[in-house]
This record gives structure tokens, sequence and C-alpha cells, in this order.
């Protein structure tokens, strides 16, 4: 009785339009004080216990980071090194727009995030060569929801703070689903192409890919930092959330400066000399090849025997010294190895003035407006969605103490259900949710109740955790809560049944991949099995 109580009372106060997280809070209250044999001090207990959970703490830190660089001008230029790597095809920029929300996905975890920054420009670019506006608005907000399923996700940190599934495990098992769903939505885009006969980009070569990977670099290197870092043993993906989110503060201020108190000065000016610009530019690529061998060395050796830090660092500096004189050699081919050191010599004006200039503005970076403005945003959402986490885990201990997710299991043993029907119930109650919820607060009600009959039909954990983050996906782009909806229709200015309409032909792609994702386990299992070894529960 008291599952049926709470569960209407949870859906009688959202259709009465209370805020998620207070139906899910006041629900287990109301449960716990009238019908359930719990002390109410297990409510201050609860919420005590998941204000603590150390897992959840990556995501204020994720959202920071993704804001930093959705504001730092990063997706600017992962679109035009996507343009320059699949351009040319026939519908080539709708498909360098997924491709470059695959990429900004791997560094912010957020949805929304993806389609925003991502969404703003490649839409205005897309009309200008001749994409109708509801082609490129459908294109963004489908793959915009890769944001929560290429690592690192957030709706995945979530996962495995209700389920206690690793979260590594759970970040590799999304490489290979979210590179198929990326291909499968870039496939389809293609194939409509053809037949609306839509533009082609003009191929500019393998030195455009390079300049494009080059200005996107420091941004992406980001991607090797968290998932290699993690990896790697360097540190917990919480402690990856934290580093991303320092690093994606000092590359938008410090070195892209499109933000703070630096922002639109360059790096190099017009008065500087030829040799001052070949001289700076080969000791920053000398230094960044230091520093990227540094990092995946040590990620690639950390267990092999006789390999020091002494000696990484030698092979590092041969190496970023022949990188420093090949490229000073091919922006001089009159040159020689022998001009190096007066090409570092012309450099150092331009060294003291940008390190002067950071200098000046170290602090001032910090109290900018622009920065004060990145971090009240994203603390409105981190509070936001921390309120809807903090509830639901409360209403997750409630129907555990009630011990309604045994009884529906024995339920549902007994009705002769097995793995492949209760996958298909799921999706069904996932996607019949989605289009209600927040991707969030659904994961944290269902996941509880799910996760013990799974785990008792045989249904691997970390599968299950993709499973539900894809319905999340379709969740995303369906109506009338659909998020990315309401995302793409505020950045386009259509109205919600336009982009509806828009997004309906790609949400087929969606559902192909789901069935494929649903049925083909080893997608999910096999890399994060193969690195880090099979995933224990103890029931």
């Amino acid at each position: 009785m008291e599952a049926g109580i709470l569960f209407i009372l949870v859906l009688v106060l959202l259709f009465l339009g209370v805020p998620i997280a207070v139906a899910l809070g006041l629900s287990s209250i109301i449960i716990i004080a009238f019908f359930s044999t719990d002390s109410m001090s297990s409510v201050a207990l609860q919420l005590f216990t998941a204000s603590q959970n150390y897992t959840l703490l990556a995501i204020p830190f994720f959202i920071l980071a993704s804001s930093f660089m959705s504001t730092g001008g990063v997706a600017r230029r992962i679109i035009r090194f996507a343009i320059a790597a699949v351009g040319h095809f026939r519908g080539g920029l709708a498909m360098a727009s997924v491709l470059a929300c695959m990429l900004f996905a791997a560094l912010s975890g957020s949805s929304p995030a993806t389609v925003v920054a991502i969404g703003t420009i490649a839409i205005a670019g897309m009309r200008q060569v001749g994409y109708t506006k509801e082609f490129a608005s459908g294109v963004i907000a489908n793959a915009g929801t890769l944001g929560i399923l290429i690592p690192p996700s957030i709706v995945m940190v979530v996962y495995s703070a209700a389920t206690d599934v690793s979260v590594g495990r759970m970040f590799l098992a999304g490489v290979i689903p979210g590179l198929i769903a990326g291909l499968m939505l870039m496939l389809a885009i293609y194939i409509m192409a053809r037949f609306k006969n839509l533009p082609a980009e003009e191929w500019k070569g393998f030195g455009e890919i390079l300049a494009g990977g080059k200005e996107a670099g420091w941004g992406l290197f980001l991607i090797i930092i968290i998932i290699g870092g993690i990896y790697g043993g360097v540190f917990t993906p919480t402690e990856a959330a934290a580093v991303a989110a320092v690093y994606s503060f000092f590359i938008a201020l410090f070195v892209y400066r499109d933000m703070g108190p630096m922002k639109g000065e360059t790096w190099l000016k017009e008065s500087d000399s030829r040799r001052a610009r070949v001289g700076f530019s080969s000791l920053v690529y000398a230094l960044s090849f230091f520093f990227v061998w540094m990092i995946l060395s040590f990620f690639v050796t950390s267990e092999w025997e006789g390999v020091t830090l002494g000696g990484r660092a030698l092979v590092g500096a041969g190496l970023s010294l022949a990188v420093m004189v090949a490229y000073a050699m091919w922006r001089d081919p009159g040159s020689n190895p022998l001009n190096i050191p007066g090409y570092l010599m012309a450099s150092l004006p331009v060294w003291g003035r940008n390190l002067s200039l950071m200098g000046r503005n170290s602090l001032r970076a910090f109290f900018n407006e622009e920065t004060r403005k990145v971090m009240v945003d994203s603390s409105k959402t981190i509070i936001m969605l921390m309120f809807i986490i903090v509830n639901a885990l409360l209403f997750a201990h409630v129907l555990t103490s009630e011990r309604i997710p045994d009884a529906i299991t024995q339920w549902m043993v007994g009705a002769g259900f097995n793995w492949f029907t209760f996958l298909i119930a799921v999706n069904l109650l996932l996607l019949l949710g989605g289009q209600f919820m927040e991707p969030s607060g659904l994961l944290l009600i269902v996941a509880p109740v799910v996760f013990p009959i799974a785990m008792e039909l045989g249904v691997d954990p970390v599968h299950l955790g993709i499973i539900m983050v894809v319905n999340m996906e379709i969740g995303m782009i369906t109506p009338p809560i659909g998020l990315n909806l309401f995302v793409t229709s505020g950045i386009t200015g259509m109205s919600l049944v336009q982009v509806v309409r828009a997004a309906l032909p790609f949400v087929g792609v969606l559902f192909l991949f789901l069935i494929l994702v649903t049925y083909v386990p080893v997608l999910s299992t096999w890399l994060p099995y193969s690195l880090m070894g099979p995933e224990i529960v103890t029931r």
C-alpha cells in the first residue's frame, strides 16, 4: 500500500506543477511520517549523507568546466576543425555540426550546453550556405543529446551515485556507443543530403585540418586530461572534474583570451618580426609537445618497471627539441639548426610582453565581470541540480526501506519476465517518463527500482546504465518537456512545434540506436571490462 501511496503522491504533486525536487522530498517525508516504521530522524540523516556523497562532488566541477568552455570560444574553434575534417562531403556542414557536438560533449558532459555552444554558431552557418532553418535545428537538437552519452557525462555520474556503479567504467562504456550514435546521425545526414542535393564545402586540404586542430588543441586536450588521468590512475573522476574546471578557467582567460580582462589581446602582434614569430611559435610547440609527452607517457608506462621520471623527461626533451628545429626549418626553409638560438632570442620580447600582461591581470581575471557571470550562472545550475538529486536520494531511501524494489522484483520474476522482456519494459518506462521529467531526476527515481530487478535477471549494471542514458537522450528531444527542444527553440526563434517537427526524422535514428545498444551489450561492456575488469555488484 505504501508503494501505491508514494507514487500517487509524486504524480499528483507533479501534475499540480510542484517542482520535481519538492515533489520527491515532500512525498518521501509524508510516507515516513504517516505510513512507515522509519524514524523522522532518517530524513535529516539521509539529506546529510547525500550531501556528503563524494561521487556527486564531480557534478559542480563538470558544470563549471562546461560553462568556461562554452563562454571561452572553444566551440568556434572546434567547429572550424570539424568543418575542415568532414565539410567536403555532401551535407558536410551538418555532418561537421554533429562532429563538433561529439567533441564538445567530451568537454562539457551536458546536453543543453552542447546545443547552446555549437548551435548558436553552426545553425547560422548552415543557413548562410543554403540549409533550411528546420533542417539545421533538427540536426543540432539531436546531435546535442550526445552531451550526456560521450564521457564525461553528468547523467552517468548521477547513475553511479544512485547505484554505486563505478564512474570510471561508466565513462568508458559511453565511448563506443557515443561514436556509433554520432556516425549514425552523420550517415543519416549524408543520405538525406544526397536526396535533397545539399551543398558540400570546398576541400581545403590537410593543412586546414592541421590548422583547425592546432587552434582547437588547447580545448581538446582537456579530453586527454580527463580520460587519461582517470584511467592512468592519476586521479579519481571527482578529482578529474576539479582539474577540468581549473584547466578550463585557465584556457578561457589566459590562453584563448575570449573573455576576462585580456579579452581581444593576441599573443602575437603585427609589429613582431618574422624571426620573433618563428621563435615564439617553435618554443610554444616544443613546450606543448613536452607537456603532452610527459602526461601520455605517464599514463602508458605507469606500471612499467625501470621507467623513471628523469628518463621520460630526457626522452621528452630530446623529442621536443626535434619538434622545435623541425618547425623553425619548415617556417624558414632557408634557415639551419644553428639559427635556432637567434630565433629564441628574438622571441624574448614577445614572451616578456605576454607574461607581463598575464601577471598584471592574474588577480583581475578572478574578479572580472565575465568570470563572475560564469560563476553565478553555474551556481544556479548546480544548486538546482543538487537540490533535485538530494531529494531524489531521499526518495530512493524510502523505496529501499519499504522494500518496494524487492516486491516489484518478485512480481516480475513470478510473472515470467526475463532479461529480454524486462529491458523492453525499462525502455518503455523511461521513454514515457523522459517526455515529462528532467533526466537526472527521472534516473534517480527509476534506477533504485529497476537496478535490483536487473541484477536478479542477470543484466549487466554498466550495460543497464548506458541503456538508461540513451533513453534520457531521446527524452531530451521528445515533447512536452524535452529540454533540447526548448533550448533549440530559444537560439533559433522557432516555435516549439516547429522544432519538434524538425527533430522528428533524426529521432528515428536514435530509436534504432537504442535498440542496438539494448540488445548488443558488448558495445557498452567491451571497453570498460577490457581496461578495468568487470563490475562487481553485491546483492
